[in-house]
């Protein structure tokens, strides 16, 4: 479980976010959503300590992040994993070594039981026989999960997703969101998602937050969604017009 206390962070006197208080829980995939410039990637990278808060407290479990030194946060940072927007692979490595790199990192595992751990990760998200190509030789997909395989290499405890589907078409990405919480599931991690992709919202949020002008303006499950009366949580994920349509069936099916 990750704790956001009163967050609050600004850049050059400029608030960004105003006394955030979130909890992310165990085993469920959280979603933060919000339109650009909303605060939602800033409070993504205040959780990973990419940014410093201005005040208030970041917890892992009973753990204060934000008041560690460089040195105790690169300990809790082998606790977690990262899948970057754009996947964020090394060109000039294999996707072997790709998966390998967190473990060359931060462990003293013989090179044969890391092949052996990239190997088992790769498997868990169904890419085998792809060790020795590069990502310029594998599909956007696919490029995908080589960066979930890695991110999932150190057994990580909180999984951190920046956009996860960018970029990929909608089949791909459903693909992407049942493995990435399947994988939540599986081994019981803390995944945060910053996504703007609605799809994903309403197919894997267990729990949603919506940030609005640097504040959380609302919380709930994909569920609690259609029957929300937030204005700005709606104009957000009912700005189509299908989606409206999606929302006015299920509150005529509901009888609301």
């Amino acid at each position: 479980m990750i704790r956001c206390i009163n967050v609050c962070k600004s850049f050059d006197g400029r608030e960004v976010l105003s006394n955030i208080d979130a909890t992310f829980e165990r085993g469920k995939t959280n979603l933060i959503i919000g339109q650009s410039g909303s605060g939602k990637t800033v409070l993504l990278k205040c959780m990973v300590g990419l940014h410093e808060v201005t005040s208030g407290d970041i917890m892992y479990s009973d753990i204060n992040f934000s008041g560690l030194s460089n040195t105790q946060r690169s300990e809790e940072r082998k606790k977690i994993g990262m899948i970057f927007q754009g996947g964020a692979l090394f060109d000039f490595a294999t996707v072997e070594e790709n998966v390998m790199f967190p473990l060359n990192m931060f462990t003293d595992m013989s090179v044969e039981e890391k092949r052996e751990r990239a190997n088992f990760c790769l498997k868990r998200v169904n890419l085998e026989n792809v060790n020795y190509l590069f990502p310029s030789q594998i599909s956007g997909g696919m490029q995908k999960r080589v960066a979930i395989a890695r991110a999932i290499a150190l057994n990580p405890k909180y999984l951190f997703c920046d956009e996860p589907n960018s970029g990929l078409d909608p089949i791909t990405a459903g693909v992407i969101d049942d493995l990435i919480m399947e994988l939540t599931q599986e081994y019981d991690i803390t995944t945060i998602i910053n996504t703007h992709d609605m799809n994903s919202v309403m197919q894997i949020g267990d729990k949603v937050i919506f940030i609005y002008k640097g504040k959380k303006w609302w919380e709930g499950t994909k569920d609690d969604i259609l029957d929300s009366d937030n204005q700005e949580l709606n104009s957000f994920v009912f700005a189509s017009e299908m989606a409206q349509m999606v929302k006015k069936y299920h509150k005529r099916l509901s009888g609301k």
